[in-house]
């Protein structure tokens, strides 16, 4: 697969395409246009879909003396995100020290560049926030603090001469000494997550679902409906017959509008239908006309 379009501080992956129009007596015309490429990474495949989580302790200590010990621990719901997405951070820091600290979190991009048997290595921040100050015997929780991820490029693994790579850092920052931190790897994807998960995992699934309902049975023949002569009697059906006679006076007979009457012919079976035309000898014109009944 082609590597993502990247442009890093020691190095870059571009792309683009050139034409040359070669002339008999005349320079060649030349044109080169770049466009961008990029390898798709869907943050609903399973490895992508896994919680992360870490616990970190740290005791500090000044010459002859021990304080009490700092405890982190972080979680995440999943490894996966797209640009515009927020992490919720589910956290719990307790403050056992004599000092006064800070729980923090941030996003870090990681830009590995390989040539020559050598490495460069560049780590830049990408977002971060700040919680509140823990003086001592104090905890913080955090139940889904939201962490927004900017516009940022996609991972790139995949790379042998350039690797970017992504994570998450929820530290402890302690003043007048070393941090406690977790990192917790991420992957920045460009397909976003599906509400029923990912396409491929869905249609693979249904090859292995719960395939029962298949084995219901349906009736060979389904039952004919009854005939008329089952449901209308021969008096409602004689009752329902209006006497023929003129459009006028069937509508000077009906003591409201018309359309209250529609039910009163519901019971009335349907015209007959004769296949020969009782005048064969008369001129035909192009509109349509009703067989007689």
């Amino acid at each position: 697969p082609l590597a993502t379009s990247f442009e890093g501080r020691h190095g870059s992956v571009r792309y683009w395409v050139k034409a040359e129009l070669h002339r008999p007596w005349l320079l060649p015309v030349k044109l080169k246009k770049e466009f961008t490429v990029f390898e798709h990474i869907d943050i609903n495949t399973p490895s992508l879909l896994s919680p992360q989580a870490g616990t970190k302790e740290k005791t500090l200590c000044c010459w002859f003396c021990t304080s009490g010990p700092i405890s982190l621990s972080a979680k995440i719901e999943r490894k996966g995100y797209t640009p515009g997405e927020s992490i919720q951070i589910f956290a719990e820091i307790e403050n056992c020290s004599s000092r006064v600290v800070v729980p923090k979190a941030a996003i870090y991009q990681t830009q590995a560049f390989y040539a020559k048997g050598k490495m460069k290595e560049v780590k830049q921040l990408v977002a971060n926030l700040r919680g509140e100050s823990l003086s001592s015997g104090k905890t913080e929780t955090w139940n889904g603090k939201q962490l927004k991820i900017p516009p940022v490029s996609p991972s790139i693994l995949d790379c042998s001469i350039i690797r970017v790579e992504y994570s998450l850092m929820v530290y402890v920052d302690i003043p007048g000494a070393m941090d406690l931190f977790l990192n917790l790897p991420l992957v920045i994807g460009t397909i976003p997550l599906h509400p029923f998960g990912s396409r491929t995992s869905s249609v693979s699934s249904q090859g292995s679902m719960n395939m029962n309902w298949l084995g219901l049975t349906l009736p060979e023949r389904p039952e004919a409906p009854p005939s008329y002569a089952e449901v209308v009697t021969e008096e409602q059906r004689q009752s329902s017959l209006a006497p023929i006679g003129a459009c006028d006076d069937f509508e000077r007979a009906l003591p409201g509008p018309l359309f209250a009457y529609i039910q009163e012919f519901r019971f009335l079976p349907p015209p007959l239908y004769s296949e020969i035309d009782p005048n064969p000898d008369q001129p035909t014109d192009d509109r349509p006309s009703c067989p007689s009944r």
